[in-house]
């Protein structure tokens, strides 16, 4: 999707600004009816949304990733697909194929062409890891031109379009790891953990019982798309960009101001996407917070799920058990703010 980079000024763009506030304040509180606890999965899942991007999210069996992207997309009253990947999925089941169909006036036969499950707004790519490279593929163009191509004819995806694909971090036989240059395109990295036991205890308190649960729609398809025009034309200083680019460029062990444990741990670093999410997310955060400039702290607050999957590791921090969080962490400390702080 192209948008333009305005300045966030005019009347309307505050009027916007604050319907998308209380739109997001609505959408939290529905989605509270049946996810419990979460609260940073969710946060992610929604900045996610109002970007315009696509994230992973990673955790074990049971705790409701696929439950909170169904729910997200009842409480929105957007379209909705769940495509299981497995070792024996092929492109055409998720694009679609051309079948052959009679015409019942002329009683030929024509090519007529039968969408897949990626033609709905939010489609959630279940195990992505389970299938081999070339189906994930035919999932990641869809995610990058929000368009399909299928014997030689291009087919437009409906807006918004979203893909939340999951990761089962504990069972590695019989997956294909997504490729580093795949992983770059996906925003966040949501890592799920298990609930605090008060939490627990309330889960299985209300999945064990009869529920009734109806959900209002604070926010349509329509305001969904205004809002990620909106974040595009949120202002950014020199200083807070500066500050991004740089965080992001001493990720990488080849470059000369690149911290000692970066060079040490790290194999390769984050890509020029790290910051360009940094920056949306920041304008997204910003907004949500009731500002319109993106501060230092928007930045530090989206580290750590922008750069989990784009800072991959080597054999010493495997070896040490040193993850990607722990060396963004660091990565925080060592990078110096510019002097001229908004």
């Amino acid at each position: 999707m192209e948008f333009e980079d305005l300045s966030l000024e005019s009347a309307d763009d505050i009027a916007l600004a604050d319907k998308l506030r209380e739109g997001h304040t609505k959408v939290l509180s529905e989605i509270h009816k049946l996810i419990i606890g979460q609260r940073e999965v969710v946060d992610q899942v929604l900045l996610t949304l109002f970007v315009g991007g696509n994230s992973i999210i990673t955790g074990v069996p049971g705790l409701a990733k696929t439950l909170l992207v169904k729910t997200l997309a009842d409480v929105l009253d957007l379209d909705f697909s769940r495509i299981q990947f497995t070792p024996d999925l092929m492109p055409s089941d998720i694009t679609g194929t051309d079948i052959i169909q009679v015409n019942p006036e002329t009683g030929k036969r024509d090519l007529q062409f039968k969408p897949g499950p990626v033609f709905s707004n939010i489609v959630l790519a279940d195990e992505i890891n389970r299938t081999p490279p070339k189906t994930q593929a035919a999932l990641l163009e869809a995610m990058q031109e929000h368009r399909v191509t299928v014997q030689g004819q291009t087919y437009e995806l409906t807006e918004p379009f979203f893909v939340f694909a999951t990761q089962n971090p504990i069972e590695l036989e019989g997956t294909y790891p997504l490729p580093e240059a795949q992983l770059d395109r996906f925003m966040f990295d949501i890592v799920i953990n298990h609930l605090p036991e008060d939490e627990e205890m309330e889960v299985v308190s209300a999945t064990t019982s009869l529920q009734d649960i109806v959900f209002e729609h604070a926010i349509t398809g329509p305001d969904i798309v205004a809002f990620q025009r909106l974040v595009r034309r949120v202002p950014v200083s020199d200083s807070v960009m500066r500050y991004t680019v740089d965080l992001v460029r001493r990720s990488r062990p080849e470059h000369p101001e690149a911290p000692a444990f970066i060079k040490e741990w790290v194999d390769y670093g984050a890509s020029v996407r790290a910051a360009q999410y940094l920056i949306l997310g920041g304008k997204t955060r910003s907004l949500l917070q009731g500002r319109y400039h993106v501060s230092f702290e928007d930045i530090q607050a989206l580290a750590r799920p922008v750069l989990r999957h784009r800072i991959l590791t080597n054999f010493h921090a495997e070896s040490e058990r040193v993850t990607s969080d722990q060396i963004t962490e660091q990565l925080l400390e060592a990078v110096p703010l510019p002097q001229s702080r908004m």
